[in-house]
């Protein structure tokens, strides 16, 4: 396997450039997609050769119950780290097994409760809350679709035009399942920590996703971009603790501030010769590296190991 089994551990750092220049020099729509996908490529990878090294380092313990020959002198010589890495590969896919069950379970626990607390509340697609504490959030459906919750504070402190703007925003989450592009981002950053950037830059062009479609159905930018100021300024938290599908407004003089300049320009991939479009394909190569030294070493040791086993 050589250094190709550590490549996609440090591989994700190529991705660093892209997920800054994605947010303000891409559409949110192609942003979101593009970080998503490098972000869930990259996570993949990097897991996959942690179990590879583990695999390694598995056969050198004494008791292990693998075959024999996977510990064979002639094999230590083929899988080289095994025994640093291998054995340090351990505790770290553990780490991270446990940080990916906790999100998945805490991303459970969170919808599943919203929709209890729901399930009363009348209303097919939208459901006001009679509650003194300023907050809204979309909340995905089981089986597509969803409801948009708001409470009746937040109402209160919107002029009309900009209701209008807050529930086109919250049903562009919604029609777009902009809960599963920040699950996975979530998932990644947890499965590799250089892989963080990306999980903020994907939080932010998803609002800014949503944000473009208010403005789109509602004719109007500087009304979408009142509604989320005096939003943020009326409820600057939840009242209960979310996961990035059901609350993540994202920099919010941010999104004002662009919601206040032209519209983005649609594209499905940016010109090469820009500096995000540089950004972009360096962040793809990184991500086609990555898929192909993880193949690489995920075959290597499958010939090793299969060799080494008696039949």
């Amino acid at each position: 396997m050589g250094v190709f089994v550590f490549l996609p551990l440090v591989l994700p750092l190529s991705a660093w450039p892209v997920a800054r220049l994605a947010e303000n020099r891409l559409h949110p729509r192609t942003a979101t997609r593009l970080l998503t996908a490098v972000a869930v490529v990259m996570a993949g990878c990097s897991t996959l050769c942690l179990a590879l090294l583990m695999v390694a380092g598995t056969a050198q313990l004494p008791g292990n119950p693998l075959p024999d020959g996977w510990s064979d002198p002639e094999v230590r010589a083929a899988v080289p780290y095994d025994e640093v890495a291998g054995r340090a590969a351990i505790p770290a896919l553990a780490v991270v097994a446990a940080a990916c069950a906790r999100t998945l379970w805490r991303h459970r626990r969170v919808t599943r409760r919203a929709r209890r607390v729901l399930a009363g509340v009348p209303g097919s697609t939208v459901a006001v809350l009679p509650d003194s504490t300023p907050y809204a959030y979309a909340l995905p459906g089981s089986r597509g679709g969803g409801r948009i919750v708001v409470t009746t504070a937040l109402l209160a402190g919107l002029a009309p035009a900009e209701r209008r703007a807050l529930f086109a925003h919250e049903r562009a989450h919604l029609t777009a399942r902009h809960h599963r592009h920040l699950l996975a981002a979530h998932l990644a950053a947890r499965a590799n920590p250089f892989l963080r950037p990306l999980r903020t830059a994907v939080v932010y062009t998803a609002e800014r996703w949503a944000d473009e479609e208010a403005a789109r159905a509602v004719g109007d930018r500087r009304t979408v971009a009142r509604a989320i100021g005096k939003a943020a300024l009326l409820s600057p938290r939840t009242p209960v603790p979310t996961v990035a599908a059901l609350a993540a407004t994202g920099p919010v003089p941010r999104r004002v501030a662009a919601l206040l300049g032209p519209a983005p320009t649609a594209r499905t991939w940016p010109s090469a010769f820009t500096s995000v479009g540089l950004a972009a394909w360096g962040a793809a190569a990184g991500a086609l590296v990555s898929a192909m030294s993880s193949a690489n070493s995920a075959v290597t040791l499958f010939l090793i190991l299969h060799a080494a086993t008696p039949l």
